[in-house]
């Protein structure tokens, strides 16, 4: 909000604005599955639960935990140890593939955690949800940290691929009851998308890739066409690295917004594998 809704001093509000980092101790957890369900065409939602889940917290919207997957024919994969040179594994067992997940919810007093996955082509994370079933295993590490975002801006700005919509979900759940918000979500098409609960004052706009002109980035486009609010307003974005970089400076340069106000990571790059890049300003925390 503004110093004349506040009363506070330029200083006072920037450092109120000024997001938050919270360490966490690193733990492995070998977690079972309860159940499945399939949100869109392109997003399963898993449940897990088990002893290990006493104690997880995650109390930042776009936290990330570190998914080991079993490879196929196994029960369950390693348990690994954190040691002085990094992750180590059993010298029997082959190294698992891992990825990076947003903890779409986790209830501490069931015993239960979320995870939705965007379902791509092919890849151990896709492959292995596409058949997953109550009773199998997978380890999951972290979050070794949160980044808590204030809410006290005029309004805010959520950007994001399917890999997004986890993270984008809980934070439209966590703005106050009318807080004004603007989503521009890009997926395949109107199969895939999803619903989202919120209190907030929400303008969700849907941006379909089945629909773009080839080589064409569905999210810029969409964002030409959205007239922005006035006031201050804070900016996340998420989704290929490539586009999170572009999206960010049409942000500064045709919008105006504050590099300070903007979190922008890349949870994928086209062409590799297991990538996660932020690209925050580096005065911003």
């Amino acid at each position: 909000m503004s110093d004349v809704f506040t009363g506070a001093s330029a200083p006072d509000l920037a450092e109120e604005r000024r997001p938050r980092r919270v360490r966490h101790e690193v733990r492995f957890r070998l977690l079972e599955v309860l159940h499945t369900v399939q949100l869109a065409s392109h997003m399963v939602r898993v449940t897990l639960g088990g002893s290990d889940i006493e104690g997880f917290n995650s109390p930042g919207f776009d936290d990330h935990v570190k998914v080991f997957f079993p490879e196929p024919g196994e029960i369950a994969p390693p348990l690994p140890v954190m040691g002085e040179k990094g992750l180590t594994f059993p010298d029997d067992r082959p190294r698992p593939a891992m990825r990076d997940f947003t903890p779409r919810r986790h209830d501490p007093v069931a015993g239960v955690l979320e995870l939705d996955f965007a379902l791509h082509e092919s890849g151990p994370a896709s492959d292995w949800a596409r058949q997953a079933a109550p009773g199998q295993k997978l380890v999951i590490g972290g979050p070794r940290g949160s980044f808590l975002l204030p809410m006290n801006f005029d309004w805010h700005l959520l950007i994001g691929d399917e890999t997004a919509l986890p993270a984008i979900a809980r934070r439209l759940e966590e703005l106050p009851a009318g807080a004004p918000v603007i989503v521009v979500a890009e997926v395949e098409g109107e199969a895939g998308q999803i619903a989202f609960e919120t209190r907030a004052n929400a303008a969700i706009h849907w941006a379909h890739r089945s629909a773009s002109a080839p080589g064409a980035e569905p999210l810029v486009a969409a964002l030409k066409d959205i007239s922005f609010p006035q006031g201050d307003f804070h900016s996340w974005i998420a989704c290929e690295s490539s586009t999170a970089k572009r999206l960010r400076q049409i942000l500064i340069e045709n919008h105006g917004a504050n590099p300070k106000w903007i979190r922008a990571s890349g949870y994928w790059r086209r062409g590799a594998e297991g990538v996660h890049e932020n690209f925050d300003d580096k005065d911003s925390v």
